[in-house]
């Protein structure tokens, strides 16, 4: 996912690499790394770090219909784009997190290529009008990055699940059969009570940009949109996966924005704006790079990303 906003700074055309900034970059990063270091000896939690992870999946030249190798089946339910129902679902069980709900959002979708005219229409996010969804980015070798957060969604939604929590997701499988459209999205987080929301997504930069990045919500209060509730929330929400994402993937902070920290906030986002529940955006990586490429497109990787995803939430909910 690329997007701009107010509050979001566009990247520029990279340059090599060999200036100041290089030593700005060297300098924020470590000090983020400290910090999470220190914020996880006090307040991490996490899940089972025991979980297999699965064989990486192929890529395709082009965009495709079918999942991931790795990528969990599922039947379809509900229709398609933004008259999709409230997500499918699964019951939690026994566990720490016995009773709570978890909205899990993997974003985009495989069908958005074939339903350009349903993507494009217009919905309201509070602050403007802006596109029902997008089709998301790709690596260079076609591995699209609507299959790569539907696979991480199940592996994340297994590791919830042995926690005791029950969660819904807004896609699965082939249904819908594109989108939703980012106010459904919200939508269905609202309606569950989500006690946690993630939208997962990766990032389609310039190539020698790397790292992850998690988008807290900005403070909107415009039309449908109101956010002052979820800001305290979300921010501590945020924190947490993004010091568990770091610690069981390796994957670096951002290196072209947020500064180092990995965190960023956003204002121009649908998901985040009409949200009443607390709730993030994760960029796991960027596809573009031929670095990250290689991590994003590895099952094993994938399931070090589920992993720290739900170190995080798990710690969240905890503590909430």
């Amino acid at each position: 996912m690329s997007y701009t906003g107010p509050e979001f700074e566009t990247p520029q055309p990279r340059r090599p690499r060999r200036g100041p900034l290089t030593v700005a970059l060297a300098a924020l990063v470590p000090g983020a790394l400290l910090g999470w270091v220190v914020y996880e000896a006090v307040g991490g939690g996490g899940s089972d770090h025991a979980a297999s992870a699965a064989s990486a999946s192929g890529t395709s030249a082009v965009p495709s219909s079918h999942s991931s190798p790795s990528t969990d089946s599922a039947s379809p339910s509900g229709s398609g784009g933004a008259s999709a129902g409230d997500g499918k679902d699964t019951a939690g069980g026994s566990g720490p997190l016995a009773g709570k709900v978890v909205v899990i959002d993997p974003g985009h979708n495989q069908g958005n290529f074939q339903h350009a005219t349903e993507i494009n229409q217009q919905v309201d996010i509070g602050t403007n009008q802006k596109e029902c969804d997008t089709t998301g980015t790709s690596t260079d070798a076609g591995y699209t990055e609507a299959r790569f957060t539907l696979d991480v969604a199940h592996r994340l939604r297994t590791l919830l699940e042995k926690q005791g929590a029950t969660v819904k997701m807004t896609r699965d499988g082939d249904s819908p059969a594109w989108g939703p459209c980012v106010d459904q999205r919200a939508h269905i987080g609202n309606t569950a009570h989500a006690d946690a929301a993630i939208s997962i997504h990766a990032d389609g930069a310039a190539q020698g940009d790397r790292g992850f990045h998690v988008i807290l919500p900005g403070s909107v209060h415009a039309g449908a949109a109101d956010t002052r509730k979820i800001l305290g929330p979300s921010r501590d929400l945020g924190t947490r996966i993004a010091g568990n994402f770091l610690r069981a993937t390796g994957e670096p902070p951002s290196n072209y924005v947020g500064k180092g920290t990995g965190l960023v906030t956003r204002t121009d986002l649908g998901g985040l704006n009409l949200s009443t529940v607390p709730k993030v955006f994760i960029e796991c990586g960027n596809m573009r790079d031929s670095k990250d490429s290689a991590l994003l497109t590895s099952g094993a990787w994938r399931q070090k990303a589920a992993q720290g995803m739900s170190d995080g939430i798990v710690s969240f909910l905890r503590e909430s």
